[in-house]
């Protein structure tokens, strides 16, 4: 039975039905089923190829938050919602219970960004974080060690958040560095400066798909391919409805010819990257043991994050037995995590809460 990471006991007169849930994201109708879009060097042809290239359309239907069916299966959802809070609480409201899992523990936070730290926007080199939101952070980067997890180029994600005292894990954790200073609770003398990129043979032909896609693309308004680093995001929140199996085939059309690239879908964005085994939950291990918290019992990871990549990262807290796992989402979804908060202003809330825990629990006496 899989181990979970906050076990939240559930009052017998509390117990209701298992909610109904939501796909990464929200779908434009309840029956949706999730999707997560996979292709090998084989996929691009034969008689399947109309059916999935229908899935990915429905899919991005899913993916659109604002899409007016989604809008119409989330009018009703109050139930369901409870229901959903019942198994995923509340961060903040059950703030107490989740502190209380770190005595005798160091606390390592993971943030993932977009959506966590900044609002989702239709422009994604416009989704800037507030100073109150780098002040948080900041603030909590001086009492736990604390990283940046997220699918943008790391150099990229460095420019959003501009504190150079934390870790960057970017391209969805296959470009990870670390701070040139160490920080003093660490237990290994590598966590200093660390760099680790197990992509980097995939570079070259990155960077042709990207030139490949920005071609293919020019001519369908809205679309917006970025290059970052490690993987390619053709991002389609700004494109017409009606373009969206034209951009589906096109993306299709040029991995045809990269069996060793697969493709995958985010919030209102396709993400082109390496078959290497390697993710979020890869990233957040090797942070981990990077730090010198592999495999020990006196550390307490606690990761928050917005979208269907940051579940890896869930899995791998829940398989620990040792963990806060917390989605940042207005929904109800399948998640392996075991908190949730609403929005990237409840994030801050939590993260000076934390901190400001911190603060209190070294000012009290120890007897």
């Amino acid at each position: 039975m899989t181990k979970q990471a906050v076990v939240v006991p559930v009052p017998p007169e509390a117990a209701v039905p298992a909610p109904q849930l939501f796909p990464y994201p929200p779908p434009r109708a309840a029956g949706v089923r999730r999707k997560c879009l996979q292709m090998s060097g084989g996929g691009g042809g034969g008689a399947g190829a109309p059916a999935r290239v229908g899935g990915w359309v429905e899919s991005m239907r899913a993916s659109s938050p604002t899409h007016a069916r989604a809008a119409a299966a989330l009018a009703d959802d109050d139930d369901r919602r409870a229901a959903w809070m019942v198994q995923h609480p509340s961060a903040l409201g059950k703030f107490e219970q989740v502190v209380a899992a770190s005595k005798g523990k160091q606390i390592v936070v993971f943030l993932d960004y977009d959506g966590t730290l900044s609002p989702i926007v239709d422009d994604p080199d416009a989704a800037y974080m507030s100073d109150t939101m780098r002040r948080a952070v900041r603030s909590v980067a001086k009492h736990f060690p604390t990283a940046i997890v997220s699918g943008r180029c790391r150099d990229k994600v460095f420019e959003f958040v501009k504190l150079a005292e934390l870790y960057y894990a970017g391209s969805h954790g296959m470009d990870i560095k670390g701070p040139a200073k160490a920080y003093r609770h660490t237990k290994a003398a590598k966590a200093k400066g660390v760099l680790f990129q197990p992509a980097s043979q995939f570079l070259p032909m990155i960077e042709q798909v990207h030139e490949s896609l920005v071609e293919k693309t020019k001519d369908i308004p809205g679309a917006k391919v970025e290059n970052n680093k490690f993987c390619v995001s053709v991002h389609f929140r700004c494109v017409d409805e009606k373009s969206w199996s034209a951009l589906a085939d096109m993306v299709k059309s040029v991995l045809k010819d990269y069996p060793k690239l697969k493709l995958t879908q985010g919030r209102m964005v396709f993400e082109v990257r390496p078959t290497i085994k390697w993710d979020k939950g890869k990233a957040l291990e090797f942070l981990l043991e990077s730090l010198g918290f592999a495999d020990c019992a006196d550390v307490l990871p606690v990761y928050i994050g917005d979208d269907r990549t940051d579940e890896d990262a869930f899995k791998v807290l829940r398989k620990r037995g040792n963990g806060v796992g917390i989605l940042v989402s207005k929904h109800p979804k399948d998640t392996s995590a075991s908190y949730s908060l609403q929005e990237p202003a409840e994030v801050m809330e939590f993260l000076l809460r934390l901190v400001e825990w911190e603060r209190l629990s070294k000012a009290r006496p120890k007897w």
